[in-house]
């Protein structure tokens, strides 16, 4: 609750409106609230004088953009936001329906440079994001620090780990809200871990500067995010495609022998990854001219046998005067490293022994750093592998460099400045992802740089991909996989992974095997493991364990029109590829939680239409309970509607009342299969199986519609491109809407748009097929012609060469 005040405090308080927000005053404190569009506040709070206003987060557009607001005594209101000022700076913002979303739960508190701001929560409220923090999908009662951190075999109670993504969303009542917090010293979150009443979050410095991102739909607050800090770009299409990894293929030839039986096992496979003993003396950027003599033309052999090279680059560089080591040079000779406070390099111990740290909040600095890449880039290697860069130390129980290493600034919107690491810290590795992706991109000008990064901060997905860091071979870290995934693309950070079957330890074969299915529907697929352990690759545990594993990576592949089309959303919308229940089903639950907190986090989408449903507690072998959102399902592996029968009763009779209208299902878990379903009114397009995303698919794309009940939704789309250059961006694409109508005789009518953009799409044939139709028609009609009605997989379809005009089929 508000803190009570005197008379005395009350009448020390100012406000005044201004045309676009509002300024209050109070006991030395000033706060200032700013509509930055109908939906979206900036709050800001300082004692004596303001902050720098500049942000390595937020596009400077968003950061100034203003609306009009009109004014309200203590406060003002937009199209859809009311915010109010009572006695001692209590801020309060409304919906226009008079429901409090934010309200204060007391002053905040200053404890020196430190502070902390609290909120009031209700009994009901929730809250997600955060970016990779291990543990349950839903925040609520737990507390977290945001300070990247090298967490090697991190575990479920680990914090902090890798990145600091100081973004939330808060739900109460089916309404949904976000937060960022745009603070990079080490900052504080509790969502009612010490007080069930309240919320916080704080700094040991910096500024209070958070923004506020009202819904009231979980789609609206990403849509909000992504134009506050950019939606992640569309990666290269070989990047969806399976990646094998280890730490480390090497000498060349083991890396050959891999790429090989991939091949010769006609296993899928787009990507091999090198890590750290590929270079010399595990220095970065040089190759080992003994372990890899034939460098370029083994990254030609692999081109030419369809794989993508993908290489680490780590960011320390080798402290080695006077041996010839151009990074080192170079660096030393443009001034480029972070100093000591008596303006000494500073050098630390990290794999090649001593070395020093390029200053990444120099814009010069990132530009001589992104020409680094120059010989890679030559030799054709695909993409970069930013690790390390929390950056991670040697020689403290910190496992960072000492807290006052000074970093300078010198940046288009900052004061030319120096500040300590603890200011530094949390963004050094977002801005070393993007030192190398405007590097590449500088390089190959019209190409699409593929950078993964470990650590990183709010508004990192405009530089690079990521994945969780150096996870456990166990089930909890395959079950432990969905929600930092989901949270993570929550947090912006759509394209996401985890190493596949973990990377510390060695699975077992049923272990591996499980994950590298439930891994073929999550946004990046890549196989990694660490030194010393047993190898990953799908063959090791013989002919059986391989022909699961490679069915899951096959239909990742037929899969891939769709997973594309998802993609190129994520890269406009912010919308995530791998989604909670609630972002498509926000009011499915009778009491308006979001239903993911009553199925445990297990279940997931990959973009709107498919639902993943992995056994919560993987390891175990009795049936488990599904809960499929409200709306008619189809299992996508038979075609045949979902739901209707094998219905059980919840074990947890909290979870039975909450999702009553919901469909519940009882699963036997089996090691061949991960169950997957399809919605109802979706138009899926798939294609025929291929070895590599070079490789042309034959015959036909298939649209699949999955037939609504009569006046359902009925939807799809396709996007395709080029898959590797930024010719996209100038319209160079090929884009077409799919609908779909059901009439009461059951005929189903299915609509496609006339194409969008100029790429020639390398299908010249669509096939339209149908799954759930009340019969299986002879004959359909194609722009008022018959066409011949065939079966695939007992589906029946018509194949048609495709048009530039709308085109309109219908299945009597």
């Amino acid at each position: 609750m508000a803190a009570l005040l005197s008379p005395q405090a009350a009448i020390a308080q100012q406000v005044h409106v201004t045309s676009n927000g509002l300024t209050a005053t109070a006991n030395g404190v000033t706060l200032e609230v700013t509509a930055l569009e109908q939906d979206k506040l900036r709050i800001r709070e300082w004692r004596t004088t303001p902050p720098e206003d500049a942000s390595w987060a937020v596009l400077p557009a968003s950061r100034t953009s203003r609306i009009p607001v009109s004014a309200d005594t203590n406060g003002f209101h937009t199209q859809q936001l009311a915010v109010q000022v009572g006695d001692n700076l209590h801020l309060i913002i409304r919906d226009r329906d008079g429901h409090i979303l934010q309200e204060d739960a007391g002053p905040t508190v200053w404890r020196g440079d430190s502070f902390r701001v609290y909120k009031q929560r209700g009994e009901n409220e929730h809250f997600f994001g955060l970016g990779d923090k291990p543990g349950p999908l839903d925040r609520t009662g737990q507390a977290f620090t945001l300070w990247n951190t090298d967490s090697f075999g991190w575990q479920e109670s680990t914090d902090p780990i890798y990145k600091s993504i100081p973004f939330f969303l808060g739900e109460e009542g089916g309404r949904y809200f976000g937060v960022l917090f745009d603070n990079t010293w080490r900052t504080w979150f509790d969502f009612g871990r010490e007080n069930d009443a309240e919320y916080s979050f704080g700094s040991q410095d910096g500024p209070i500067d958070y923004y506020f991102l009202y819904g009231p739909e979980p789609r609206s607050v990403m849509a909000a995010y992504a134009w506050l800090t950019g939606p992640a770009p569309l990666p290269p299409l070989w990047s969806f495609g399976f990646q094998q990894s280890r730490y480390s293929y090497s000498p060349e030839s083991q890396l050959m022998d891999v790429a090989s039986r991939l091949r010769k096992d006609k296993i899928p496979a787009d990507a091999l990854w090198l890590d750290i003993d590929f270079q010399k003396d595990n220095m970065p950027f040089t190759v080992d001219p003994r372990r890899f003599p034939n460098f370029p033309e083994m990254v030609s052999q692999l081109a030419r046998d369809h794989f993508h090279l993908i290489v680490i680059a780590d960011l320390h560089i080798a402290h080695k005067p006077n041996a010839d080591y151009a990074p080192f040079d170079t660096g030393t000779a443009g001034d480029h490293f972070v100093k000591n406070p008596d303006g000494t390099p500073y050098i630390g111990p990290v794999w090649p022994g001593p070395s020093v740290f390029p200053d990444f909040t120099r814009q010069q600095t990132r530009q001589w750093f992104g020409t680094l890449y120059k010989d890679f880039v030559h030799d054709g290697v695909s993409g970069f592998w930013d690790d390390m860069n929390e950056p991670a130390v040697f020689r403290y129980p910190s496992k960072t460099m000492p807290l006052d290493v000074q970093h300078r600034i010198d940046e288009p919107g900052f004061a030319t400045r120096t500040m300590s690491h603890r200011e530094a810290h949390n963004i050094f590795g977002m801005q070393n992802s993007r030192a190398t992706y405007d590097g590449v991109l500088t390089l190959r000008p019209n190409e699409r740089p593929y950078v993964m990064t470990r650590a990183s901060y709010a508004g990192g997905q405009r530089y690079a991909v990521t994945w969780t860091g150096d996870n456990s071979s166990t089930w909890n870290h395959l079950r432990m996989t969905i929600p930092q995934l989901v949270n993570l693309g929550l947090s912006g950070f759509s394209f996401a992974g985890a190493d596949v079957g973990g990377f510390a330890g060695s699975p077992p074969a049923d272990l591996l095997t499980k994950w590298l299915e439930v891994a073929a529907f999550q946004p990046i697929d890549r196989d990694h493991s660490a030194k010393g352990t047993r190898m990953h690759e799908p063959w090791v545990d013989g002919p059986e364990h391989e022909a699961m594993r490679r069915r899951y990576i096959e239909e990742r592949y037929r899969l891939l029109p769709y997973i594309y089309t998802v993609a190129e959303e994520t890269s406009r919308d912010g919308m995530p590829m791998m989604r909670p229940l609630f972002m498509e089903f926000p009011h499915a639950a009778n009491d308006g939680t979001p239903m993911d907190l009553a199925t445990g986090g297990a279940e997931f989408l990959l973009g709107p239409n498919l639902l993943i449903a992995p056994n919560p507690s993987p390891e175990e072998v009795a049936p488990y309970e599904l809960h499929l959102p409200p709306g008619r399902w189809y299992d996508y592996w038979t075609g045949t509607q979902a739901g209707t029968a094998g219905k059980a009763q919840a074990r947890d009779a909290e979870v039975r009342d909450t999702l009553l209208q919901n469909q519940q299902i009882l699963l036997k878990p089996e090691l061949a299969t991960v169950p997957v379903y399809v919605r109802g009114g979706a138009i899926l397009p798939l294609q025929s199986l291929v070895q590599s995303t070079d490789e042309t698919p034959k015959g036909p794309l298939t649209l699949r519609v999955y037939v609504p009940a009569q006046n359902q939704p009925c939807e799809g789309s396709l996007y395709a491109d080029d898959g590797h250059s930024l010719n996209y961006r100038r319209g160079d694409y090929f884009r077409i809407k799919a609908s779909c109508e059901v009439a009461a005789d059951g005929a189903v009518t299915v609509t496609l748009s006339a194409p969008e953009g100029s790429y020639r799409l390398q299908w010249e044939s669509i096939r339209v097929e149908l799954a759930g139709s009340a019969h299986t028609p002879a004959k359909a009609t194609i722009d008022g012609k018959d066409f011949p009605v065939s079966e695939n997989n007992h589906l029946p379809g018509v194949t048609f060469a495709r048009s530039a005009k709308p085109t309109r089929i219908t299945f009597p």
